[in-house]
């Protein structure tokens, strides 16, 4: 794993990124951009082999801005009514 983080340290140097950042990063960041895709959280557990689904919960936090997208199924049904989103 030595080896791993010393070339990794490299690149970061290299890309001039001088945040405090590590092998786990990129892990983190890969899972975290899964869910932002729209992969389920369960199918990200397994990619890293989380064996509690509350470890890979961690990365939920970062898909907050997602929250204003998602739809109330109320919503559709109003929609339904007539009354494009208002009370018909």
């Amino acid at each position: 794993m030595q080896t791993v983080q010393a070339i990794f340290a490299h690149a970061c140097e290299q890309a001039g990124i001088s945040k405090s950042v590590s092998v786990h990063s990129l892990r983190h960041s890969f899972a975290t951009h899964l869910l932002e895709s729209g992969v389920d959280l369960r199918y990200i557990q397994e990619l890293p082999g989380h064996k509690s689904s509350k470890t890979t919960e961690i990365y939920t936090h970062v898909s907050a801005m997602d929250i204003g997208k998602i739809k109330s199924p109320l919503d559709s049904l109003f929609k339904n009514e007539g009354g494009e989103g208002e009370k018909g």
